[in-house]
């Protein structure tokens, strides 16, 4: 029988490297982000404190890996970014579409996901304000696409777009932490679900349209 080969300290690093990030996902989804202190990772990480100054230097920058390692706009765009770079500025609304509601199906069931739009809304740093650009790199290309298809047109895309995504993140934001109805809406169920999908879909198609 072949016996596995202890890899000694950089094994044991990246394990520990590896907790803290996670620890990291495991403190915004239970306290938010202002529990993301020293004190709460590594006790979730069940690791001391002086792991995440000799590892990361500072919280700031542990928090930093986590983030940036989550690709929330990525992971929720589905299939949006394969037509986008099939597309040659024609039918944008069917990305537009798809982008938008995969947004909220992802958006509703990612915990971590609703907690960072909170702590992006809620505090202006560093690390938030640099995830914003990202998101925005995305929003760019789109738009890009949008435009050659729109041209010569009054369709503001971009504020049409912005009230959307706005829409969605407060809807769902306000269903998970209130449970109550928004203009007699139960987001928290699938009929409620299909309505606001329905009215997406139909915002976006008299805006092409108009």
């Amino acid at each position: 029988m072949t016996r596995k080969t202890y890899q000694g300290i950089s094994n044991d690093k990246e394990r520990s490297i590896q907790k803290l990030v996670y620890a990291v996902g495991v403190i915004i989804k239970s306290k938010g982000y202002t529990g993301l202190t020293a004190t709460n990772i590594a006790s979730a990480a069940g690791l001391s404190r002086r792991l995440i100054t000799l590892y990361f230097g500072t919280v700031d920058n542990l928090i930093e890996t986590y983030v940036r390692g989550k690709d929330y706009w990525l992971a929720a765009s589905g299939d949006a970014v394969s037509m986008m770079k099939e597309n040659k500025g024609e039918n944008t609304r069917e990305i537009l579409e798809c982008l938008l509601l995969n947004q909220m199906d992802y958006f509703f069931s990612n915990e971590e996901m609703q907690k960072t739009i909170l702590w992006q809304i809620s505090e202006s740093t560093t690390i938030m304000k640099e995830v914003a650009e990202e998101r925005e790199q995305l929003s760019k290309y789109f738009f890009a696409l949008s435009d050659k298809e729109l041209e010569g047109r009054e369709t503001d895309l971009r504020a049409v777009s912005a009230l959307l995504v706005a829409g969605i993140y407060y809807l769902v934001l306000h269903a998970k932490s209130t449970d109550t109805l928004f203009c007699e809406i139960d987001l928290n169920t699938p009929e409620g679900m299909a309505r606001i999908k329905n009215a997406i879909t139909k915002i976006l198609q008299e805006t092409y349209n108009e």
